[in-house]
């Protein structure tokens, strides 16, 4: 039997198996039913392994163990393969995220603020920086900069910008809005934004610019700007930049600060 090795690589992934996994697997579903041994030759898998993956394999829902002698095998339809490895994906899932909030308020957690705190402290100034590739990558480091502001957010972003922003970051903006912290934002602002605009107007206060640019000041201490304009390029190819700069911070929002007094608040013509 000869499977091509693309293929083989396509189940790994999807399935989440071994390639000693997917060799006996794919050749048990060719047989139907068949033995450890006949199964072994067929995917040129080590006899000595066989019965390990085909245990592993039945434990996963892939195949079943048929009564009698010589032990045989049997292939387990791949529709219902798939509805097990969803259904075991999703248990999986739950108790994962059940283990991680079980964990918020434990000891370990608390070790392991520790540890961060006494890090930060030994850390080089120079070294809080780092390089952030593609949007979805940038939008989390985004938003993990946004919810800890104690003070102020301030941004300046691109039309498109600003409706990803307002749509992604609604429930941080309102949750720092309670807090007390100000957020302003500058973007060039159209018939696309009009609703947005209105629905977070009692949130977060928005002015018209025809200037383009990208970035975000939180406190005046941290900043994250974007090297390209998003219009021009592909979010995966997105680059970002994070800072922890209070030097460089405070005069960046000192220059919007300037700027913000002659840009036009929403509703003003």
């Amino acid at each position: 039997m000869i499977v091509k090795e693309e293929f083989l690589a396509k189940l790994r992934r999807y399935f989440s198996l071994n390639l000693y996994e997917v060799k006996i697997w794919t050749a048990l579903l060719s047989r139907g039913v068949s033995t450890a041994g006949e199964l072994s030759d067929i995917a040129n898998v080590p006899r000595s392994r066989s019965y390990d993956v085909l245990e592993s394999l039945e434990k996963k829902g892939f195949a079943i163990t048929k009564l009698g002698k010589p032990i045989k095998y049997i292939a387990v339809p791949p529709t219902e393969v798939v509805e097990r490895v969803k259904k075991n994906v999703e248990e999986e899932s739950k108790d994962r995220v059940k283990r991680l909030e079980d964990l918020k308020g434990t000891e370990v957690v608390t070790e392991l603020n520790q540890l961060h705190t006494q890090g930060i402290e030994l850390v080089d100034p120079a070294d809080l920086s780092g390089s952030l590739r593609g949007r979805h990558n940038l939008y989390n480091h985004l938003e993990l900069t946004i919810k800890n502001a104690e003070k102020t957010v301030t941004m300046m972003t691109t039309t498109q910008g600003l409706m990803r922003k307002l749509e992604g970051f609604k429930p941080v903006f309102e949750k720092l809005k309670k807090k007390g912290v100000k957020i302003r934002i500058a973007a060039p602002l159209s018939k696309e934004t009009n609703n947005l605009v209105k629905e977070l107007g009692n949130t977060v206060e928005i002015r018209h610019t025809d200037s383009k640019a990208r970035f975000v000041v939180v406190d005046g201490k941290e900043i994250v700007f974007m090297v390209m304009d998003d219009a021009e390029v592909h979010p995966t190819y997105d680059v970002g930049i994070w800072v922890n700069t209070p030097f460089f911070a405070n005069a960046l929002e000192s220059l919007f600060d300037t700027s913000w007094k002659n840009m036009k608040p929403v509703g003003t013509k």
